[in-house]
Parts: C-alpha cells; structure tokens; sequence
C-alpha cells in the first residue's frame, strides 16, 4: 500500500494520455542523470515543460564520495565564477531528471552553483521504474534519512571545492525533497531552506525516525513553505500543527513562513505534469528567490 505522502505525487500522472504524449513518452524516458524524463513520471506534458538554456553555464553529472560510496549528482553553476551561494536541489521520488536538472539551470542562470545529488543511488535507479508502486516498494521506501543527510553533507562539500561559498548555502525541494528540505534545515549547514509541498507529519520508522513537525522547535534555518490548497496528501490542518510548534521554537524556526495557493494541486511546480500551474509555479520561484537573498544566500 502507497504511503499517503507518495501517492500525491502519483495522483496527478493520471489523466488519459494522448497518442502525442505517447510518444513523448517513448522518446524522452530518462537515460542519464538529468537527461530526459523518469519512466514512471509518464505521460510527459511536453507543452508546458520548461527547457532552461545552459549557455553561459558549465552544467553536467559529476560524482562526490560519502562513506565509500560515489554518489551521482547533477550540477550547474555560472561559467567561469567562483565564491557562488550554493543551493542544495533536491528531487522528487523520481530523481534526477529532466526537470531537476533544468531546475539547477534556472539557479544558476540566477547566480548560484546548484547542486542535485541522486539521494536513490544506494537503493536502485529510479528511471527504470515504469510502476510507481513497485518504485515505492523496491526504492524508495528503503531509502535512510541518515543517508541522505550524509550524501547532502557532501554535497554540500563538493560545492565548496568547486566554486561554491560555504557561508551562504540553502537548499530547496520537491515533494519527497520537500520533507528532506524540512529535515536538513534542523541539522544542515543551510542558512535557509524553501520546501515545495513537503509532507510535515506522518509515520515513522528505523529508516525515518522523524518528520518536520518533531524538529520543528529546533530549526537552524528558516524555512519556507508553499503548498497548494486542494493538494489532497496534505491537509491543511497539518500546516497549522506546524506553525504552531514553529512558535515555540529557535529563532530560526519562528522566522518559518508558509504560503498556500487556493485551489491548486499538489506538484504546481512540476512543469512537465498535468499538476502544474503556471501562476502558483512563477509565484513561488519568485518567492523562493527572495527568501534566500532575505537571509543571506546571494
């Protein structure tokens, strides 16, 4: 059975697929990292996918260690630059494809080395999953927060050998990145986070031992919050628990703020889905942008 969380992130891939989306399908499957789409991401709404420009960047895959393990990532950053704020991207349930690569392009044509590390890479490859369900099952359920916190440590220190200002690093993410967003600005050395419709609360296990909500009172970086109004794996409710807990918190954590779109679904952001919605997607880049320079991440 689908965690809640995770089926948000499925609910909106299931509309007919047209005979164009079909092939779009077909040919646009991801074949490295940051290059195309995941297979279980399909149908691909290609009208509306953003295809950000890399020139005037220095853009491509490149691998950090942690623990004796290389882990992949995808990055990009201002050609020729150095001493960037770094922003930590981090993915989806999909992993790094197309469209968190073009993301780090949209940072760095703003000015910042961006960084995606493939958080699955331990676990299995996530293009290769055409069911969401067994991708659930065999990858990312089985995927340790300790793990990712490590792997974005070091992330985080490849940035910092190769161009990057350690001294104004934030990081960012999606859905499933959402909640690990929430989670590294507890113990990372970020000075602001923004979580794209993170789950807050929920089970727990060896592997996930705590949620945003169970560090909330201990943040050090603030972090902001967009979600949608009609997202329906996160009540709404669920986002007052966390401002109020916020409230009892560091300053940091007092400093949270949260918006929420009326009547727009989960994943607004996720151009190449039927989800996305232009407004709410330019609204919150905008806002995302502020956030970091309002906190010292330019």
């Amino acid at each position: 059975m689908l965690r809640k969380d995770l089926k948000t992130e499925f609910d909106a891939l299931l509309p007919g697929q047209s005979t164009e989306q079909g092939a779009t399908r077909r040919t646009a499957l991801k074949v490295a990292l940051g290059v195309g789409y995941a297979a279980a991401a399909a149908p691909i709404m290609a009208q509306t996918a953003i295809k950000t420009t890399a020139a005037g960047l220095k853009t491509g895959e490149i691998t950090y260690e942690v623990n004796g393990f290389k882990v992949p990532a995808y990055f990009a950053a201002p050609a020729g630059m150095t001493n960037l704020p770094v922003v930590l991207v981090v993915h989806e349930i999909f992993g790094v494809h197309e469209y968190i690569a073009d993301t780090c392009r949209r940072f760095a044509q703003a000015g910042y080395l961006a960084i995606a590390p493939e958080l699955y890479a331990r676990q299995g490859d996530p293009s290769q999953y055409a069911e969401m369900a067994k991708l659930m099952a065999d990858v990312v359920s089985k995927v340790p927060d300790a793990q990712v916190m490590a792997d974005l440590d070091g992330a985080v220190q490849w940035a910092g050998a190769n161009g990057g200002d350690l001294a104004k690093v934030a990081i960012t993410g999606f859905c499933w990145g959402g909640r690990i967003a929430g989670l590294y600005a507890a113990q990372g050395p970020v000075k602001a986070a923004v979580a794209w419709y993170g789950r807050l609360v929920g089970a727990t296990n060896e592997l996930t031992p705590k949620n945003p909500i169970d560090l909330a009172a201990v943040m050090r970086a603030p972090v902001l919050g967009l979600y949608g109004g009609k997202d329906a794996g996160i009540p709404l409710d669920t986002l007052d628990t966390m401002k109020a807990a916020l409230a009892t918190g560091t300053a940091a954590s007092k400093a949270a703020q949260f918006v929420v779109y009326p009547d727009t679904p989960h994943a607004f952001h996720a151009d190449y889905r039927a989800s996305y919605r232009q407004g709410p997607a330019v609204d919150g880049w905008k806002r995302c942008l502020e956030w970091f320079k309002a906190n010292g991440v330019v």
